[in-house]
């Protein structure tokens, strides 16, 4: 029955933001919000100048409309079940809080977005403005969960539960506002992003059913019909997320025809931060955002060469994607090995829950 409903949360949000590409890129076009291709990016990229932007409203709708009908709609179906009544608490506070988390990030991208289309200011929002707006949103996030009952504890595989006290809330604030930027980095080509954060969502799906008592036979062949005992409203919305992205990437995959801009991708990096942090596992964000980190990590690692060198580059140009891009890879080869790489990084993170939780 669970897996039932994590269909239907997939389905739904597979559906809405799919047809709403029907009419939402020619309203994008219409109102001239297009993509500023910057002049430092590979030069045949001038060509996507003009794409319709601003295009992750399509799956942020698709997301909630999914959440807010699947979720709740299990559990007034299941409340005669006694576990049902303990995931009311906490749980549906990182649930929401969760949704509210990455809604929050998405706000910061659409008005970073807005200043770069309609302000026609090329850079958007000031470093300072974005790291300032950020850090409120996961002290928000976090306090929510502290407020409901949520302690400084995380659980790491092969250790158990270690409480980190006071230290851990600041260490998840910093933690979830680099993840949300390494997110932001892995936004470059067509269908990169939703593709990467596609297959972390759906191996937190899966993770989510691990966490119970479902076989992991069972749950690699039964991805959505795998029964999610323990986590069961984060499996219903990691299979909204995964059912959203599907639908965008009708639209978002080479050659793509609209881009998900800030307002897509900074929404997407607090998802994944909500999905992890949910499960109490948000060590999982090393092997499951393998590719996030690669892509943020040869940012800093180019920078930091740049300046030691006094000029010189580590790579051919950063994030990492353009390197590959410039070194001769088309967009397509690096949207799936991308992916694969991905999908490795979850299968090492399922193996970590199964053995080691």
């Amino acid at each position: 029955m669970n897996g039932v409903w994590a269909l239907i949360a997939a389905v739904i949000a597979f559906g809405i933001t799919a047809i709403m590409g029907k009419w939402m890129i020619p309203f994008l076009h219409k109102i001239n919000f297009g993509q500023t291709i910057r002049d430092e990016g590979p030069k045949w990229h001038k060509k996507k100048q003009g794409t319709p932007t601003m295009g992750g409203i399509m799956f942020i709708i698709g997301i909630l409309i999914a959440t807010v009908v699947a979720v709740p709609c299990y559990w007034q179906i299941s409340s005669d079940n006694v576990f049902q009544m303990s995931e009311t608490g906490l749980m549906a506070t990182k649930i929401f809080a969760g949704l509210c988390l990455a809604l929050g990030y998405g706000l910061i991208g659409y008005l970073d977005d807005y200043i770069k289309v309609v302000r026609k200011r090329n850079l958007g929002l000031t470093v300072k403005q974005k790291l300032i707006l950020q850090f409120l949103v996961a002290a928000a996030y976090l306090a929510a969960i502290y407020l409901s009952g949520g302690t400084g504890t995380t659980e790491i595989p092969f250790v158990g539960l270690v409480d980190l006290g006071w230290a851990y809330w600041l260490i998840a604030a910093v933690l979830i506002v680099g993840v949300v930027n390494a997110v932001n980095f892995t936004d470059g080509i067509d269908g990169l992003n939703g593709s990467v954060t596609f297959f972390f969502a759906v191996f937190c799906m899966v993770i989510s059913s691990l966490c119970g008592t479902v076989s992991f036979v069972a749950t690699l062949f039964f991805l959505v019909l795998a029964g999610m005992l323990e986590y069961v409203g984060q499996g219903l919305l990691a299979a909204a997320f995964a059912g959203s992205l599907a639908g965008f990437l009708v639209w978002n995959l080479h050659p793509a025809k609209v881009f998900m801009g800030d307002t897509g991708s900074l929404f997407l990096g607090g998802a994944v931060c909500a999905l992890t942090f949910g499960m109490d596992l948000p060590i999982l964000l090393i092997p499951l955002g393998i590719i996030y980190w690669m892509e943020i990590g040869s940012v800093m690692l180019q920078v930091t060469y740049f300046k030691l060198t006094h000029g010189k580059r580590l790579f051919k140009m950063s994030p990492i994607h353009h390197h590959f891009e410039l070194c001769g890879w088309n967009e397509v080869k690096i949207c799936v090995v991308f992916s694969c790489i991905t999908m490795i990084g979850g299968i090492a993170s399922m193996l970590l829950v199964f053995f080691g939780v």
